[in-house]
């Protein structure tokens, strides 16, 4: 019977997975926060979006590590903002009040690097760049941002927020987990060199950089950008994807302005040409004073 116990929602995630076996092998207690009870761990069956904590799932409780959120869904924003909301803001507001209420030392929450607005091009971002968040996703994580930087203010517990780049790594979800299917089965098309630049994390260096912030004193009430610190173009991340799937890498390429020509015709698919080929280049010095250092880059990615 460990004397302390993580919490962690999200475990069963890209992410969580990877957190979840790091803190299992470090010998530390883990329960987890699930819509599903887990078949090896300590789990408190609960769904964010229509239920609360139950406050037994803070019992003994150390650290939290919240990763649960709403990001990917294919229907408009405007018809799922509240959903949105309620798990993004409410839940994580709530789940950092009984954090609070029950005595936990360290809450360390997950956000995005939408949650500081949108990039800009030619110009590497940090936390001093804050500007409008990006699109419902980045707005609630941004306001869960701002009121638990006021219950870390308010409060003894050790509050830290990560804005993780684009992660990738085995098993990745999402954007990257859809381009990789798409170059195995064929219809993704091979992305012109435009020369833009995009930050990633592997997601064993993104479970470091949370496990650094929530044990460094420093980074109570900060938030951190994480990255691998080495940004690459579209059509780099294209050629990795390429060696992943042991497939060939084609000589001929897309030219960038049918991309655009093809969607012109659509504000929803311009704006994915926009994502594609724009620039998302962030800074992780502010982490790199706490002593994180990046350790795997895109040759490391891993399997599919």
């Amino acid at each position: 019977m460990f004397e302390t116990v993580t919490l962690i929602t999200g475990g069963t995630g890209f992410v969580g997975q990877k957190l979840v076996q790091n803190l299992d092998h470090s010998g530390i207690g883990i329960r987890l926060i699930s819509r599903t009870a887990h078949s090896h761990y300590e789990s408190v069956v609960c769904d964010l979006k229509d239920s609360h904590v139950p406050e037994s799932a803070m019992l003994g409780v150390d650290t939290v590590f919240h990763l649960a959120g709403f990001a990917h869904d294919l229907r408009d924003a405007n018809q799922v903002s509240q959903l949105y909301r309620t798990v993004n803001v409410d839940a994580t507001v709530r789940l950092a009040e009984l954090s609070v209420h029950y005595g936990v030392k360290r809450f360390i929450f997950v956000s995005s690097v939408k949650a500081g607005g949108s990039a800009i091009t030619g110009r590497c971002m940090t936390e001093e760049d804050q500007g409008e968040p990006e699109g419902i996703y980045g707005k609630t994580k941004r306001e869960a941002e701002i009121k638990l930087l006021e219950i870390s203010r308010h409060s003894s517990m050790h509050v830290s927020i990560v804005r993780p780049s684009l992660v990738y790594g085995p098993g990745v979800k999402g954007n990257l987990r859809m381009m990789l299917s798409g170059i195995e089965k064929g219809w993704f098309p091979p992305l012109p060199e435009v020369g833009n630049r995009r930050s990633l994390i592997h997601v064993d260096d993104l479970v470091q950089a949370l496990l650094l912030t929530a044990a460094d004193d420093r980074a109570n009430g900060e938030i951190f950008i994480a990255t691998d610190g080495v940004p690459h173009s579209s059509r780099e991340i294209y050629v990795a994807m390429c060696h992943i799937l042991e497939k060939s890498v084609p000589r001929w390429s897309i030219p960038k302005f049918l991309f655009e020509r093809v969607f012109l015709l659509s504000p929803r698919f311009r704006y994915k040409v926009e994502k594609l080929f724009g620039d998302e280049f962030y800074s992780s010095k502010k982490l790199e004073a706490l002593g994180y250092r990046a350790e795997r880059g895109l040759k490391d990615w891993g399997s599919f």
